[in-house]
């Protein structure tokens, strides 16, 4: 009994522990996830779903013969096919897959023509399998035409009843024309797509030239092309950062109108919209803008939702959809008069709603050789080109031994022309006529089943004419065949023969405008005039109109005191500084005002886990700030390089373990020397000229020769003389300006040790000298 217990006997060897398999059941869930579900392949541009359908359609014969489509059957029957040979899932995982290949407003070449409710664009969902149609689209014929010819393997299907492709024999790349967007373990893919002639063109500028610059590559193919429309804002720069990299952003923007009005009234009207989004959602953001709903935990509108409710009304009036079957994307937007600008009005809606927004790029996908990876441009044409050499080669192949097995049938037919009534004796009285013939005119088994095969009247009636003509046409077709197999170069003129057919026939015109703009910026008008910050000791702010307030006057909460007031603007920005060397910006213009005690910082901007605020500021942008931390190291900067658009604010300051930020110092005009003061009371100076200004934040130069048992404590920026501000002999208050000779005795180079003060038993602070 002890044995089944003890773990630490040897174990079996056909065991393996429950770590390993984990590992490797997990392992080969996410390969299946990866391969089997939501990348798609670079050869054919499909997804196993997706492939399924397709192929499934076409054994269905929902294909096209000429320009001739067959009749649309109902999708329910097209799914149960799909799962009963080839997917065993759910019918809706299929069904939505079938729906999204005929939605012209997702795929920008649907493969699926399809015939009822399927879906809109503001996020309809499509009537059920039961009531909808469904047959091939024509360009699908560029996946499935030759599946047939050799082309491609087939494997099992998932009860080896029957067959599937592992890849369809693309004649284009369609993982660039339609694009995909899909979520595996660990992996995600967003790929935009593309126009077809254009991307034609750049394969065949690819199979012409294999060493082709990447600018030539580009200037073929130089975008995006999304199904309804839009602007791609982005510089081509941004654009080829892309696509030589397999990921990134590319800012779209809708594209509109303006009509004129009778009375010198003008509306306008979006009639093109980004990638994801609809008319529906575009009017969720403005109903949200123009009646804010009040935030979790609040019980007011913030000041930010006051002021964004305020610059929409102001410019805009109304707005409405009157998308239609003839118009699939109007919206429209009444500015609040006519004399609105109407820049103003594009600029608000551009700058708030998702009129412009973000497209990622993501070229991951599944590769020629079965691996998962994102590609760039250049490599996803030249794996989708050389599939294509490979299917073409596999194709002539198919059909030259057809062709090669058709003249043999001839050549038999023709052998025995000349001796038919032979022939038809041979097969009227032989036991074994098979055996006979072949003996007798020295045919192959193919020749002598072909002759025993026709029927006697055929037999009787061959004429060796029409034999001849077409065993020249076929020996023509061998020739050429045997050309294509042989020769590189004439096998690279039919690629591009094909590719320049196939583009003809179903290429059009590029729908995306790519155009480069400055991006929207959302700008609230914010009256410039003389404000006082007033920052608690707890962290509560606000914003008193003008420069003239009495500090002993202001009320704070009890148990709260005043910490500082900044005398500043409104257009200016309230800095506030954590502790780990995070800098959070809140626009003057936000704070609260009247005669409350304000509002928690913390309300305003996020801090980051942890993280406790050390110090405030308030000013103009173009101010220079004097920054440093308690291990003697400091630089200079702007505050308007502090700025964030982030509530999460900004990384500036580099900080070592156990250093803290000192208080930033603001440099006035003829302050030209940097002061620092040490913890034992010594103080240097030297000239502000010594440090570096540093817009990105950092670490910054060493200011001052201390240690962790003396750290710096103050710094400042002074002309000729600086106030020394800690205390005396028994703890009494001590403030001495430091000026003329004990000044310039203190002067030094920086980084060095200072000069120590006599008088202070403690040193705390240092201000400028009062005029």
């Amino acid at each position: 009994m002890r044995d089944l217990f003890d773990f630490t006997a040897a174990e079996p060897a056909d065991t393996i522990t429950l770590a390993d398999y984990a590992e490797r059941a997990y392992l080969e869930y996410a390969l299946s996830v990866v391969k089997g579900r939501a990348l798609p392949d670079v050869c054919d541009g499909q997804k196993p779903v997706q492939r399924r359908i397709l192929y499934a359609m076409h054994r269905m014969g929902l294909g096209y013969n000429g320009n001739v489509g067959a009749k649309p059957v109902k999708s329910a029957r097209v799914v149960g096919d799909v799962l009963g040979r080839y997917h065993p899932h759910g019918d809706t995982a299929a069904y939505d897959a079938m729906v999204r290949m005929a939605q012209d407003f997702s795929q920008r070449y649907p493969l699926v023509d399809g015939q009822g409710n399927f879906g809109s664009r503001d996020g309809d969902g499509a009537a059920a399998m039961r009531y909808t149609e469904a047959r091939l689209a024509p360009i699908a014929r560029l996946l499935l035409e030759e599946i047939d010819e050799g082309t491609v393997d087939f494997q099992p299907n998932y009860d080896g009843s029957t067959e599937e492709p592992r890849q369809l024999p693309a004649r284009l790349p369609f993982v660039l024309l339609n694009g995909a967007s899909g979520i595996a373990v660990g992996l995600a893919t967003e790929i935009p797509s593309h126009n077809l002639r254009e991307v034609a063109a750049a394969a065949v500028e690819l199979i012409r030239d294999p060493a082709l610059a990447d600018e030539a590559l580009y200037a073929t193919l130089p975008g995006p092309d999304f199904p309804g429309g839009g602007q791609i804002i982005s510089s081509a720069a941004e654009i080829r950062a892309a696509y030589a990299g397999g990921r990134g952003s590319l800012k779209v923007r809708a594209r509109w109108t303006i009509e004129d009005l009778a009375r010198g009234q003008w509306q306008l009207v979006v009639n093109e919209l980004p990638p994801g989004t609809s008319a529906q959602r575009v009017l969720e953001e403005i109903e949200e803008l123009t009646n804010p709903k009040l935030r979790p935990g609040k019980k007011a509108l913030t000041q930010e939702q006051q002021q964004l409710k305020q610059t929409v009304l102001s410019v805009l009036d109304a707005v409405r959809d009157e998308s239609s079957k003839d118009a699939p994307v109007r919206l429209v937007f009444e500015p609040k008069s006519r004399t609105v600008s109407q820049q103003d009005l594009i600029t608000t809606l551009l700058a708030n709603t998702s009129l412009e927004c973000n497209s990622p790029v993501n070229l991951t996908m599944v590769g020629a050789d079965g691996r998962p990876t994102q590609k760039s441009l250049r490599q996803m044409l030249e794996e989708w080109i050389g599939f294509r050499q490979q299917t073409v080669q596999r194709r002539t192949r198919h059909r030259l031994a057809k062709v090669l097995e058709r003249i043999h049938v001839l050549e038999g037919r023709q052998l025995v022309l000349l001796n038919i009534d032979e022939v038809i004796r041979i097969i009227r009285e032989s036991d074994e006529p098979r055996a006979a013939l072949i003996a007798r005119f020295n045919l192959s088994e193919r020749q002598a089943d072909d002759i025993l095969d026709l029927r006697l009247r055929q037999l009787a009636r061959l004429e060796a004419i029409k034999i001849e003509q077409e065993l020249k046409d076929l020996r023509e077709q061998q020739a050429k065949l045997e050309e294509i197999l042989g020769s590189p170069a004439v096998l690279k003129r039919t690629l591009i023969r094909e590719i320049e057919a196939d583009a003809k026939a179903f290429g059009d015109e590029r729908r995306t405008l790519i155009q480069e703009e400055r991006r929207a910026v959302a700008e609230i008008r914010v009256v410039d005039e003389p404000v006082t910050v007033v920052v608690s000791q707890k962290g509560w702010v606000r914003a008193l109109k003008g420069h003239e307030v009495e500090r002993s006057t202001l009320g704070f909460k009890a148990g709260d005191a005043l910490y500082a007031t900044f005398a500043c603007r409104s257009v200016d920005t309230l800095l506030v500084f954590g502790d780990r060397g995070r800098v959070y910006s809140v626009a003057v213009s936000a704070l609260p005002g009247g005669r409350g005690d304000g509002v928690p910082i913390t309300t305003l901007i996020e801090l980051e886990a942890g993280t406790a605020i050390a110090h405030y500021w308030a000013g103009a942008a173009d101010t220079t700030l004097l920054l440093a931390n308690s291990g003697g190291f400091g630089l200079l900067a702007k505050a308007g390089d502090l700025h964030g658009r982030q509530r999460a604010g900004k990384s500036f300051l580099t900080l070592e373990a156990g250093e803290r930020p000192l208080e930033p110092w603001a440099v006035a005009a003829g302050q030209v020397n940097a002061a620092c003061l040490a913890a034992d009371g010594r103080l240097l100076v030297y000239p502000l000229d010594e440090l570096k200004h540093q817009p990105n934040g950092g670490r910054g130069l060493t200011l001052m020769d201390v240690d962790a048992a003396t750290p710096l404590v103050a710094v400042a920026a002074c002309a000729q003389s600086v106030l020394v501000v800690g205390s005396g002999r028994g703890g009494k208050a001590r403030d001495e300006e430091i000026r003329n000779s004990a000044f310039t005795s203190c002067i030094g180079k920086r980084a060095r040790k200072g000069r120590k003060l006599d008088g202070f038993q403690k040193v705390a602070a240092l201000r400028t000298p009062a005029a």
